[in-house]
């Protein structure tokens, strides 16, 4: 354990700290759904990090004390964090989410989300979004959902977003205070792309509901979208 603060890994540190044999979040019992979700959220951003300390409503605080003394900061401090140490988290969220099935079985990210952010810390959905006019939606994460496009054989976050976004008619009715993106998913007999490259910077313009943008055309305001 490593009850001291440490912050997210950066630039040369996180090279130094993360890269190499004996590194990252150890796997066991299907817990690659989850390790792989952590990794993401806290290695090296802090954008999340009132997970970690804020005393939400509904905050249960042993929850909170295993994710951010036994998980993130060995993870930022070292860079790995044992298989046991996921394993208590795990028998945690088993306790408090009525599923037995959350110390052995495969989940999807959401779903572990959705449990640990909302009924175990009680924190606001991230993400409001809109489809077709209809009534807004609130949630933790966003999975990309799209048919398979033969022109994209190795794309990028940004494109796939951007399809997603397109093929849904999904528009995000804000700015997110932190927007976390699920890839699509694959199995062992089928994988949609062998490779998706990491956009680095993520533009979300033209993803916003009734966000001024320029016309193509002439370059004022435009007025009319065209998908």
């Amino acid at each position: 354990q490593a009850p001291d603060s440490f912050p997210p890994l950066r630039n040369e540190a996180a090279v130094h700290i993360l890269r190499g044999r004996m590194k990252g979040i150890q796997g066991h019992c299907n817990s690659c759904y989850m390790d792989a979700a952590l990794f993401s959220l806290f290695s090296c951003t802090s954008v999340l990090d009132s997970m970690l300390f804020k005393p939400f409503p509904l905050c249960d605080r042993n929850v909170q004390s295993i994710l951010r003394d036994e998980i993130v900061n060995p993870l930022r401090k070292t860079g790995f964090v044992r298989a046991g140490s996921v394993m208590h988290l795990r028998e945690q969220l088993t306790d408090k989410g009525q599923c037995s099935s959350f110390t052995n079985a495969e989940k999807d990210p959401e779903e572990f989300l959705n449990l640990i952010m909302h009924q175990i810390l009680g924190i606001e959905p991230l993400l409001k979004l809109q489809s077709g006019g209809q009534k807004e939606q609130d949630c933790y994460c966003y999975q990309i959902f799209m048919d398979k496009q033969e022109d994209l054989v190795v794309p990028d976050v940004q494109q796939l977003v951007e399809h997603s976004f397109l093929s849904s008619d999904l528009k995000l009715v804000e700015i997110p205070s932190c927007f976390i993106i699920q890839m699509p998913r694959f199995g062992k007999e089928y994988k949609m792309f062998s490779k998706i490259i990491p956009s680095l910077e993520l533009d979300i313009t033209d993803l916003l509901l009734d966000s001024p943008r320029e016309c193509c055309v002439c370059g004022d305001v435009a007025t009319l979208e065209c998908s």
